[in-house]
């Protein structure tokens, strides 16, 4: 009996200790479940129709094959990008809610607004640029001037008395538009509207002077001959519209703007999902006939890594903020 009970304690200490060792080593780390699982959201902050819009659709078609479950747009436009933005920040971050955040999204909003529900730093992880719009500086036909330079020296000799329309306060256009009275030395008045199109409407009508609109709004009235092509804010002149000068090549120097767009997804996002939209984003943007159809629309594709993308958002924020405060542009 007492070798017995030796053996049946010497047991139990052996399996104790088994068991500290046990929980002492380091446990596999549970599977995660596949993704996707569901439908993709991908939440766009403009109405349905819309160049925007039209981007959103297109990647998404292109993506959910090889995602294996449907990439479904929600059109949830608002407040400057303000509504679909929130949105997305508060989404679970499973990868399963994404948006398009542009250059008011991320650049322009933080300086424009006192408070945003959102804060494009905390709330969203990059995961990778999609495209851009090109600006063109157009004026309605009646317009005294023919070039850039006469614009200018129009603009020098009337100042407040050209008129300029924009989307809205605060919109890329309208950024472009102070940056071109910036660095030319002008005045000009601004004239908001709700959206591009009244703005367009205006233009075209004769009640407004000038607007920087974007190629993909503005290449068949410049084609049609009902507005008049002054200069693209591009470093070089655009595919489209060959015999239309840069603004750089009318006089002002270094001129560069644009409407851009990428994707983003909630803070905590986990990094081999966004690694996988982002792989599947880029494949998208060079199938050729993703480039055909974004061609059609006057938009550039562009593709790039999310870090690359966080490093362009950041550095636009800067410029635009910068120029945002400076000439005091509120919209609250």
């Amino acid at each position: 009996m007492p070798n017995l009970r030796r053996l049946l304690n010497a047991a139990v200490l052996g399996a104790g200790a088994l068991a500290a060792l046990a929980a002492a080593l380091p446990r596999p780390a549970a599977a995660q479940p596949a993704w996707p699982s569901q439908p993709v959201r991908w939440v766009v902050p403009y109405p349905a129709g819309g160049g925007t819009d039209v981007v959103a659709r297109t990647l998404a078609q292109a993506i959910s094959p090889a995602l294996g479950k449907q990439v479904v747009i929600d059109n949830r436009p608002g407040a400057a990008t303000i509504v679909g933005a929130d949105t997305v920040a508060h989404s679970k971050p499973d990868g399963h809610t994404i948006l398009t955040a542009d250059t008011a999204t991320l650049a322009a909003n933080p300086s424009l607004y006192r408070k945003l529900p959102y804060d494009p730093a905390r709330d969203f992880v990059h995961v990778g640029m999609i495209a851009r719009f090109p600006l063109i500086l157009v004026a309605n036909p009646n317009f005294p001037a023919r070039t850039l330079k006469e614009a200018v020296d129009y603009a020098r000799k009337n100042p407040d008395k050209v008129n300029f329309a924009s989307p809205g306060a605060g919109s890329p256009h309208h950024l472009a538009m102070e940056l071109f009275m910036e660095q030319t030395g002008i005045r000009m008045t601004h004239v908001p509207y709700k959206g591009a199109a009244p703005a367009v409407q205006d233009l075209l009508a004769g009640q407004v002077d000038l607007m920087f609109l974007d190629l993909a709004a503005g290449q068949q009235n410049v084609l049609g001959g009902k507005l008049r092509a002054l200069g693209s804010a591009t470093p070089k002149r655009l595919a489209a519209l060959p015999q239309v000068p840069t603004v750089a090549e009318g006089g002002v120097a270094g001129f560069e703007a644009y409407a851009w767009q990428g994707v983003v997804a909630p803070a905590g996002t986990p990094q081999p999902v966004v690694a996988r939209l982002n792989a599947e984003l880029v494949k998208a943007l060079k199938q050729p006939e993703v480039q055909k159809r974004f061609e059609g629309i006057g938009v550039e594709p562009v593709a790039s890594t999310p870090d690359e993308f966080a490093q362009y958002a950041r550095s636009e924020a800067e410029r635009w903020g910068k120029l945002i405060r400076a000439k005091g542009i509120t919209v609250d």
